[in-house]
């Protein structure tokens, strides 16, 4: 049972079951959630937790340039391999899809099954 290892928590967004409970999420869903959360936390917004998260909302404001993607790109590497032991970091690529977007593609596979995935994580150079 290599996906019992992965664990389970609670689902995100948080929503709430048929029953009025707390809806979970399991196994690989729960990585890619694990995924969503690091990247869309910004570093020191949780106080006991000040170093969690991703550097990339540094970025809000920057220009599509090769600088920026690169930079993000670093970001994303660090904050995955800092904070999502369950996974190996195959590739990520930072691309333009607009003026005020860009678009990360992430490759990882799930150590504990051996299980190749890809996220894509858009992420807006301007406020929505």
């Amino acid at each position: 049972m290599p996906q019992k290892f992965l664990g389970n928590g609670w689902t995100f967004p948080i929503k709430v079951n048929s029953r009025g409970g707390l809806s979970y999420s399991q196994y690989e869903k729960d990585v890619e959630e694990s995924i969503y959360i690091i990247l869309g936390t910004s570093k020191g917004e949780r106080i006991m937790r000040p170093d969690f998260g991703c550097g990339i909302h540094d970025f809000v404001f920057s220009p599509a340039d090769e600088f920026t993607m690169q930079s993000i790109k670093n970001h994303v590497e660090e904050a995955l391999r800092d904070w999502e032991p369950r996974i190996d970091l195959l590739g990520v690529d930072v691309s333009p899809v607009e003026t005020n977007r860009l678009i990360i593609n992430i490759e990882y596979r799930v150590r504990s099954t051996n299980t190749f995935y890809n996220l894509v994580y858009p992420f807006y150079l301007e406020e929505g």
